[in-house]
């Protein structure tokens, strides 16, 4: 006879799962609500979301609360793991989702913020997101994976323009070929280790002195060309500049920050004890795969007609450069890439964003793209206030001092340094110096250059909404605020970061 099993709510701890719920919960209550009364306005599902996301956002403190009293906190059968990448990250997912999600007020033009289902895919790709964050379980991984993955190529799919079907079909069948190869990598770990828990596979790879290596060697590298693809690194990144194209400039943002500070949590957990182990053809292999992203995704942007596209093109730089921290392997790099990505999430949102100032239904006569340099000529006359909050987004993302990802770029290559990667940290310096020269090009744009054609002015004065203006000068605000928080930044991640051991 089959005894029955008593479960304790301790062994659940369903705490873990709030912030996740709250989103689930929220997406839920939206369809809810449109299948009693449809053809409501967007405004009342706008705020919906945001409050939702105000909710998950407290769940997140009290998880922060939590794990500052007890350490890392295990839920729900040891599968979820409430740690201090879980919350940095939980936090930066979150708030950049509060900035974006107030845009679907900015435009009637764009009909998907019409619809309720964005709003409820929204908040479905954000648990997604959270649960690849809070969970070391491979199987979890990537329930969160594809559930934050199918909703965003539904939400690209609804700009319902030529190149956002496009962007969509490209985006899901890379992301198809992506999660088979994850699926693939997480078995072959499975059957070497018997387990699909990362801590645990650690621990029996290393009980067996790694005597598997060739099938560790087949799992990692199944594994890294998924992720690589999630973080869009060279050669993984042909899908990034087009679906950015083919995206709203706003999502196009959100994507470059979201989805990628997610797969880095997961890539920290996966690589980084494999990083500690000394194996040294993924050191190789991460090191080839950091230059190569920061140089030729920095060589590509010089050559960009187009500013979303150098954007999209930065964002990879970007990622290449964050990527340096799974390598390196430490707590100051780990800091340093938390730390740096707070930062981009501001800045990166915010330049995307501006892009919405400039965007028109159709082309004029004569016009190569919606964006190129050329319609931001003369904006400091035609639009000055907008001009100077683009000019201090480039100035940021170029890294110049003492604007906020300065900081960040200084300690990830000190970071580099102290590990004993001077040539990589000479690389990144490099890199760094090229990327300069893209974003200042814009900036000379702007404030050097005569006014192309009138008609642009009217575009920039039709666009400014007062949702729009609010997203923008919120991003500007933490864009200037965080130079003068560096530090207590700083010492906030880096205690999340040292107490969840990495």
């Amino acid at each position: 006879m089959i005894q029955p099993v008593n479960i304790s709510m301790d062994v659940l701890n369903l705490t873990t799962l709030a912030p996740m719920l709250v989103a689930v919960v929220g997406a839920l209550f939206i369809l809810v609500i449109d299948l009693f009364k449809s053809n409501l306005d967007k405004s009342l599902y706008v705020m919906i979301s945001i409050l939702f996301l105000f909710v998950d956002l407290i769940a997140v403190y009290e998880s922060s609360l939590t794990f500052m009293q007890n350490g890392t906190v295990i839920g729900l059968f040891d599968v979820m793991q409430i740690d201090g990448l879980a919350i940095v990250s939980q936090f930066i997912i979150v708030i950049a989702s509060m900035l974006f999600i107030p845009l679907a007020m900015t435009s009637k033009r764009f009909h998907e913020y019409s619809y309720p289902e964005y709003f409820a895919l929204f908040l479905f790709m954000i648990a997604g997101f959270q649960f690849m964050v809070a969970t070391d379980n491979l199987i979890l991984i990537f329930v969160g994976l594809e559930t934050a993955s199918l909703s965003l190529y539904t939400m690209i799919a609804m700009h319902n323009r030529a190149k956002s079907f496009e962007a969509a079909v490209k985006y899901f069948t890379m992301g198809a070929l992506a999660a088979g190869f994850y699926s693939f990598g997480a078995m072959v770990f499975y059957a070497i280790t018997g387990s699909v828990e990362i801590n645990q596979i650690a621990a029996v790879l290393d009980a067996n002195s790694y005597k598997n290596l060739g099938y560790v060697f087949v799992a990692v590298a199944f594994l890294l060309a998924s992720f690589a693809f999630k973080l869009s690194l060279v050669p993984f990144h042909t899908w990034a500049p087009d679906v950015y194209e083919g995206s709203s400039a706003a999502l196009a943002g959100y994507m470059s920050i979201v989805p990628k500070i997610a797969a880095f949590i997961v890539t920290m957990r996966l690589f980084e004890f494999l990083v500690h182990s000394d194996i040294v053809w993924l050191k190789a292999i991460l090191y080839a795969f950091v230059i190569i992203t920061m140089t030729i995704s920095n060589l590509w942007a010089l050559v960009q007609s187009d500013v979303k596209r150098m954007l999209a093109y930065s964002s990879i730089s970007h990622a290449g450069f964050a990527m340096a921290a799974v390598l390196i392997g430490t707590t100051e790099a780990n800091t340093a890439l938390l730390l740096y990505w707070v930062m981009f999430t501001f800045t990166n949102l915010g330049s995307f964003s501006m892009l919405w100032i400039s965007r028109q239904k159709n082309l004029l006569p004569g016009q190569s793209s919606d964006h190129s340099y050329e319609k931001f000529a003369g904006m400091i006359k035609t639009a000055p206030i907008p001009a100077v909050i683009m000019g201090l987004f480039m100035l940021t993302l170029a890294g110049v001092p003492p604007f906020a990802l300065f900081w960040g770029k200084l300690y990830m290559i000190n970071a580099a340094v102290i590990s004993g990667y001077t040539f990589l940290a000479f690389i990144m310096a490099i890199n760094s110096a090229i990327a300069g020269y893209y974003y200042l090009k814009l900036i000379v744009y702007m404030f050097m250059k005569e006014p192309v054609d009138s008609r642009y002015e009217k575009v920039y004065t039709k666009n400014l909404s007062l949702t729009l203006k609010t997203v923008i000068g919120f991003a500007a605000v933490g864009t200037i605020f965080a130079v003068f928080a560096i530090n207590p930044l700083l010492n906030l991640i880096g205690g999340f970061v040292y107490n969840s051991g990495f």
